[in-house]
């Protein structure tokens, strides 16, 4: 007994180191904004101040802008975040600074082979990717992909005159996520899929599985408490992308990169990215960063790609005005339903401005962020090495002093004498600088070539299921879209 009593001391001052460690780590990092004199809310140890995302990222960045200005520091986890809506400190950090200082982008988990994506890769390694990558975007690869996105809009046509025939309210998020689908896998890969008329294909079933995030999943708390847990995650093989549908795009892009290989006439014709002399161009890249860029194309561009046609199509039915200006413009480059070309797609002017205004409304992304390499110092702002540089864009397309009455649907705004005075760095659905998006110019012709295609033929209004746009409800709104923006009518 007298040996037992004398592990009590031991035992005592196990639970003391234990409850110390507890305590030092779970609030170790929130001095830093004190310090540094930069407001923002109070965290809570271990989860910082993560917890207040479950009204909405959105609504938390706006009660921080509102609260603290534009500038604040959060938590998430034990990460320090700079939120920042200067334009100086934007420009800085997304162009100046960008190669020397916020090259990366913060990782936000285990991400297996996709590490190596454009969008996740690093320092060197995401020069050589965006090097070898950047032809692929130009003006005439994109002429080249017109024909198959001006087929899928065909497509679309017929879907959306599906519904418009039963009097039905045009599910959003599938048929705009098909004509995503489709447009990306056939001018990526040259896979005729049609999946809109085929749900079951295991493509369709796959990309879905890859584009489902919880911030609230077990394994995001996790790593946002224990960030050093990630190495070892990785080495387990935990994945924060669902790895059976990693598995199954490693497969498919495999085969198809071992086709085009084997064809040379053929290709050309069926998928513009895939031609003998890009995959050539390819060999720089190793095979797992081959098939990276692959998979995250596919993911990066469906779920961008079919939100923003469902917002623009709810704006339109919700401004008739617009929609009735947007309709003239088409009719007037492509008079008597005539087909549409790319060079008749350029000159819709008017189209362009309401495209730039629904992503000025309805930015897709979240928040752009930068992970600062060493300390430094901007206009008078430290920030220091780790910390993650944010910007909200929906909080800066809203800055009354830059966009008058903010929430209002105005596609003016981006007229060629408006843009000539607009501060760059105050829009950026696509990100800015070197690491902005490199699929930036793909989507908008995608959106284009969708919207004048529908525009040629329906017209749309609101029906019951359509939400009412609240500045207040945006989380809301952004989820009701996705099932039912509008109805269609055929055009007289």
């Amino acid at each position: 007994p007298r040996e037992v009593g004398n592990l009590h001391p031991v035992t005592n001052i196990l639970k003391s180191s234990f409850n110390i460690a507890k305590d030092k780590y779970g609030i170790w990092p929130y001095g830093l904004f004190k310090k540094l004199g930069i407001p923002g809310p109070t965290p809570l140890p271990f989860f910082g101040t993560t917890l207040e995302y479950r009204k909405g990222i959105v609504d938390f960045d706006k009660n921080c802008f509102q609260k603290y200005g534009k500038i604040w520091g959060l938590y998430d986890g034990r990460q320090p975040v700079l939120a920042i809506l200067d334009s100086t400190l934007i420009k800085t950090v997304l162009v100046k600074e960008c190669y020397t200082t916020f090259t990366n982008r913060r990782i936000f988990g285990p991400t297996g082979m996709l590490k190596s994506a454009i969008s996740i890769a690093e320092d060197e390694q995401w020069k050589k990717i965006r090097t070898v990558l950047s032809p692929t975007f130009t003006s005439g690869k994109l002429k080249e992909m017109f024909p198959i996105m001006a087929h899928y809009g065909k497509v679309l046509v017929r879907n959306v005159q599906k519904q418009v025939e039963k009097d039905e309210p045009i599910a959003v998020k599938d048929v705009f996520g098909a004509y995503s689908m489709d447009v990306i896998t056939s001018t990526s890969f040259g896979v005729n899929i049609d999946s809109m008329n085929n749900p079951q294909d295991p493509f369709v079933k796959e990309v879905k599985k890859l584009v489902k995030f919880d911030i609230f999943s077990p394994l995001f708390i996790l790593i946002s408490v224990f960030p050093f847990l990630i190495p070892l995650l990785d080495m387990l093989n935990v994945n924060i992308f669902p790895n059976d549908a990693l598995e199954f795009f490693t497969r498919s892009v495999t085969k198809i990169k071992e086709k085009r290989k084997r064809e040379t006439r053929t290709v050309r014709k069926t998928s513009p990215m895939m031609e003998p002399k890009n995959i050539i161009q390819l060999v720089i890249l190793t095979d797992i960063e081959i098939l990276a860029q692959a998979i995250i194309f596919i993911f990066a561009g469906y779920e961008t790609t079919s939100s923003i046609l469902g917002y623009m199509v709810y704006s339109l039915a919700t401004h008739p005005d617009v929609q009735q200006k947007v309709q003239e413009e088409i009719d007037s480059v492509l008079p008597n339903q005539a087909p549409l070309t790319y060079d008749a797609l350029m000159k819709m002017e008017y189209v362009d401005m309401a495209v730039s205004e629904t992503l000025r409304l309805f930015p897709f992304g979240g928040r752009i962020e930068r992970v600062c390499k060493k300390d430094v110092e901007i206009n008078g702002v430290t920030i220091s090495k780790g910390t993650v540089v944010m910007i909200p864009p929906y909080l800066l397309h809203r800055i009354p002093e830059y966009w008058p009455e903010p929430e209002e649907f105005r596609p003016e705004r981006f007229s060629k004498e408006n843009k000539e005075t607009m501060d760059p760095y105050m829009y950026l659905p696509f990100g800015a600088g070197p690491r902005n998006c490199i699929g930036m110019r793909f989507a908008l012709l995608s959106i284009k070539v969708a919207i004048a295609s529908l525009l040629q033929n329906f017209t749309f209004r609101p029906c019951k299921e359509t939400p009412v746009r609240n500045p207040d409800l945006y989380a809301v709104i952004y989820k009701n879209i996705a099932s039912h923006g509008a109805k269609g009518c055929k055009r007289l």
